[in-house]
């Protein structure tokens, strides 16, 4: 169904949508829309930087309790 949109469809589609809810409430919701995928890439990226860092520490000291005092 969807197969036989064209680019002529398309525009359509977007005049519609443009003339229902007006250029400021299309702005503004795909304004919201870039926000939330910049807040979803930083979460990510700090999630990833906290699974690392937490390897990183578990990974530091692997000398066994009963030898470490002979140091």
């Amino acid at each position: 169904m969807l197969n036989n949109i064209g680019l002529p469809g398309l525009l359509l589609i977007a005049v519609v949508v443009l003339v229902l809810f007006g250029r400021g409430k299309i702005s503004s919701l795909m304004g919201e829309v870039g926000k939330g995928i910049t807040s979803f890439k930083k979460g990510i990226s700090e999630g990833s930087n906290e699974l690392e860092q937490d390897s990183a520490d578990s990974a530091k000291d692997v000398t066994p309790e009963t030898e470490k005092d002979k140091v």
